[in-house]
């Protein structure tokens, strides 16, 4: 149903948010159902305009007053547009088809690059095309394919892996991970870099990225070094390029066939276009804002540069007072509220360090479109909601999404994508920003509002974009968001592609299963 308000009184509704001073309050209470697909996209894509949210202090009397606000805003707001009532399903019956993909296990292919028990996944995959999912994602572990030597390539796993999945009359979403597997929540492998890489490594640590205590990530290469020829001979960006060459030349039929109808770009930690500005292996726990990784010498120097551009070398170096891994926005002088980030160094800083950021995506998937040149690819952004309430964002902040109050921080990502005709996969589709606000009340997290805010930026530049959740998912209460999030809003617009995270023995468990064929049906519209 659409809303039945006009536009003016939309505007109005939505005035108290235009208020930016200096004394400008910074928790963010939405003033819509994120579930209210119906709701004007001709008024609400602005994000600059903070349309979706109306800002407080977020001081301990206040955080009360949040959830109970927010709690009464969204039930006000299912009465005046129409959404259905907590628990209830909405009928997709012939809406747009959306196609379910689901990840196989991280240790499908074994550190041999040999298939895994191929019976007990054969009979899974059966399942899996027996209640109509469309296709399967695997990861390509740069660590597995080429972990002795460079340009010596062992992709024998993947070709036994690859003609199952064809035989069965299933598809193919395949990344590129050029990143570590383990540490993170869900890996149940471990997997490295390749063991060149690493001696590489070890005679030169700068080629990984670095906090200000000078500790080290292996995750991923640094970005310092896309153009730099430290990797035998090579920089980061021809390396990446080599690989996916190689795997593009080696799998030419499966791309005739049109079994493989995606490639995904692994751009960072996790395959994320990101920094690796929360490990667990350097003690961060949710919701602690982060750390900047950009004290490499190459990032170093580039920072350095850039400062001597503006004719401000002084400024050359890292921020200070912006706290540690677990620390809140709040109690640093950086990311507090009226803090740093928003003067002149801050915003210096910032704008070079997502600028890092795109520049990378920038090069590799331009080399990407040459490796793969007819077949759709993806790149994948990871779903930092927490902070998202306040005035800096800082999670965001230390994972380079410059993404403050102020500022959209995901237009000009989106733009770069577009420019690559690149879709864009993004994560946590399946968070309820109530839930949070229970479980997590301290981390002041709006996964809904991150959701919709880059949903809105790839509908404006006009780029397809693929969901997936971010947590094991179930129950219908999380089906029902990503069908929700999904599906067409007023003017026919949806999301590409759904990726359900991830194969395992419990999805095949008789409940859960027909909970999950039930929600293939209806991303399909059936």
């Amino acid at each position: 149903m659409a809303i039945n308000v006009s536009s003016l009184e939309l505007l109005r509704s939505f005035a108290p948010v235009q208020n930016y001073a200096s004394s400008a309050p910074s928790v963010a209470v939405p003033l819509f159902s994120a579930t209210a697909d119906s709701c004007d996209w001709s008024i609400a894509k602005r994000r600059s305009c903070k349309l979706t949210s109306v800002f407080v202090k977020p001081d301990a009397m206040y955080r009360a007053s949040v959830r109970d606000n927010s709690a009464a805003a969204s039930s006000e707001n299912k009465q005046v547009i129409g959404v259905v009532a907590e628990g209830q399903e909405r009928d997709f019956t012939d809406s747009s088809y959306v196609p379910v993909y689901v990840m196989l296990p991280l240790g499908t292919i074994s550190m041999e690059c040999e298939l895994v028990d191929p019976d007990n996944l054969i009979n899974q995959l059966r399942t899996l095309k027996s209640i109509n999912v469309d296709g399967v994602m695997v990861d390509c572990w740069w660590g597995i394919v080429e972990a002795i030597a460079p340009r010596h390539y062992n992709w024998s796993g993947y070709k036994k892996l690859f003609q199952i999945v064809q035989d069965l009359k299933l598809k193919l979403q395949v990344v590129m991970s050029f990143h570590e597997c383990g540490g993170n929540v869900g890996d149940d492998v471990h997997i490295p870099l390749p063991q060149w890489v690493m001696e590489v490594g070890n005679q030169n640590p700068d080629i990984f990225f670095t906090d200000r205590e000078g500790r080290r990530n292996h995750e991923c290469l640094t970005w310092g070094i896309d153009e730099e020829r430290v990797l035998e001979r090579r920089t980061a960006v021809e390396v990446y390029y080599d690989y996916m060459h190689s795997f593009r030349v080696e799998f030419d039929e499966f791309f005739e066939d049109g079994v493989i109808s995606e490639i995904e770009i692994g751009l960072g930690p996790c395959g994320e276009l990101r920094y690796p500005s929360y490990p667990a292996q350097h003690g961060w726990k949710y919701p602690g804002i982060g750390e900047f990784q950009c004290y490499d010498k190459y990032l170093m120097k580039s920072f350095k540069k850039t400062t001597e551009m503006r004719g401000v070398s002084f400024l050359g170096e890292g921020p200070k007072n912006v706290g540690s891994y677990n620390s809140k926005p709040y109690e640093t002088q950086f990311f507090r509220d009226g803090g740093d980030y928003n003067g002149y160094y801050g915003r210096l800083f910032l704008h070079w360090y997502t600028q890092v950021l795109i520049d990378h995506g920038d090069r590799v998937l331009a080399m990407a479109n040459l490796a793969f040149k007819g077949t759709p690819i993806a790149a994948k952004l990871s779903g930092i909601h927490w902070w998202f309430k306040t005035e800096s964002h800082a999670a965001e902040l230390t994972a380079g999404f410059f993404n403050p109050s102020f500022r959209d921080g995901y237009a000009q990502i989106a733009s770069m994508l577009k420019k690559h005709e690149t879709a864009l996969n993004f994560t946590c589709v399946e968070l309820r920003t109530l839930d949070q606000q229970k479980d997590f009340p301290e981390a002041l997290a709006d996964p809904e509002g991150l959701v919709w805010q880059v949903l809105n930026v790839a509908r404006d530049v006009g780029i397809r974009m693929a969901t997936e959740n971010a947590l094991p998912c179930y129950q219908s209460e999380g089906y029902n968001k990503i069908v929700e999030i999904s599906k067409p809003d007023p003017q026919g617009r949806h999301v590409c592609a759904f990726t359900y995270l991830r194969l395992c023995q419990q999805l095949m468990e008789e409940g859960n299963l027909l909970e999950f064929e039930k929600f293939v049906k209806r991303m399909h519209g059936y």
